[in-house]
């Protein structure tokens, strides 16, 4: 069983939180609205975050820069991300995505960024969910590449066929489909829930 965090073991109701408080910051700092994203696209295009490649000590240097923020501030905004991204634990899932072990070996697979690890660690203790833990930016693979699904079957010691995968995102459900991974695209706990728990009574 593998399942991703934000929106699904994690429950970030605003889609829009980062627009938001990016903007409450630069009118907070009196720059133009757009101006933090067009510094990030100018020094992290692509995927630069998720793969790892732009450090959270690079995004923080990037953002008190193009702010004009002392420590203080950027510390302040940084503790802001960090909240609005791990959002509210979805304490139904986590508990579910619990007591499938030891019946199922389980994983974590997520699109992340540097420092992921530490603050869902801190607040909902992750690594003691699951048996495996696969962060985009620290494999350098981010979903949807083939490679990162094969990456993690590697760590799960799993075939393909033997994998059920939960996401919320649709290109992500179409890559693991892709590869050969039972997967389903989450949009609600108690129906995610019934549909995965049918599947595996289905298969055994």
């Amino acid at each position: 069983m593998v399942v991703d965090v934000g929106g699904v073991l994690e429950r970030v109701d605003d889609a829009s939180w980062p627009q938001l408080l990016i903007d409450r910051w630069e009118k907070r700092a009196g720059r133009p609205t757009g101006t933090i994203l067009a510094a990030v696209a100018e020094h992290a295009p692509g995927d630069s975050v998720a793969t790892g490649r732009l450090s959270e000590q690079q995004i923080k240097s990037l953002y008190a820069e193009v702010l004009g923020l002392g420590p203080t501030d950027t510390d302040a905004l940084m503790a802001e991300m960090w909240d609005a991204y791990c959002g509210v634990l979805d304490v139904a899932m986590r508990d579910w995505v619990a007591s499938l072990r030891p019946s199922y070996r389980t994983a974590i697979l997520s699109n992340s960024a540097d420092g992921a690890r530490r603050e869902e660690q801190r607040r909902y203790d992750f690594e003691s969910l699951v048996d495996v833990i696969v962060y985009s930016h620290e494999v350098g693979l981010a979903k949807p590449d083939p490679a990162v699904f094969e990456l993690t079957e590697g760590r799960l010691l799993a075939k393909p066929d033997e994998i059920v995968f939960i996401d919320d995102h649709e290109p992500n459900i179409a890559a693991a489909r892709q590869r050969g991974w039972y997967a389903v695209l989450h949009t609600d706990t108690p129906r995610t829930i019934a549909e995965v728990t049918a599947l595996l009574a289905r298969e055994r």
